[in-house]
């Protein structure tokens, strides 16, 4: 669920980029042609749409950082309920990392 709710999240963001590209485009193109009061309507589509994906962006790195803190929390329960499993699993770890090390 987790996973779903942060893809649909990054969807969003980048449609709402594309749409903020799409408008900065667009501005560049009429710049030139667009009166006083055009321009103005345009910028401040712009300036909504920015907001928009600044707070999709929010969203999503509050997402990512519960996520990060649920799986902080479940490792420190695991290690806490099983320490001679997490000194096993670390020792065999750092057994590889020296396997790996000193193939060099």
């Amino acid at each position: 669920m987790a996973r779903t709710q942060a893809k649909t999240a990054q969807e969003t963001l980048m449609e709402d980029f594309q749409t903020l590209v799409r408008d900065t485009e667009r501005l560049l193109d009429h710049t030139a042609t667009l009166a006083g009061d055009q321009a103005d309507e345009l910028r401040s589509q712009i300036h909504e749409t920015l907001l928009r994906a600044r707070e999709t962006l929010k969203l999503t790195e509050d997402s990512v950082r519960e996520r990060g803190q649920a799986a902080v929390i479940a490792t420190e329960e695991y290690v806490q309920a099983n320490p001679w499993q997490s000194v096993g699993i670390a020792a065999g770890v750092g057994f590889l990392i020296g396997l790996l090390a000193t193939r060099r």
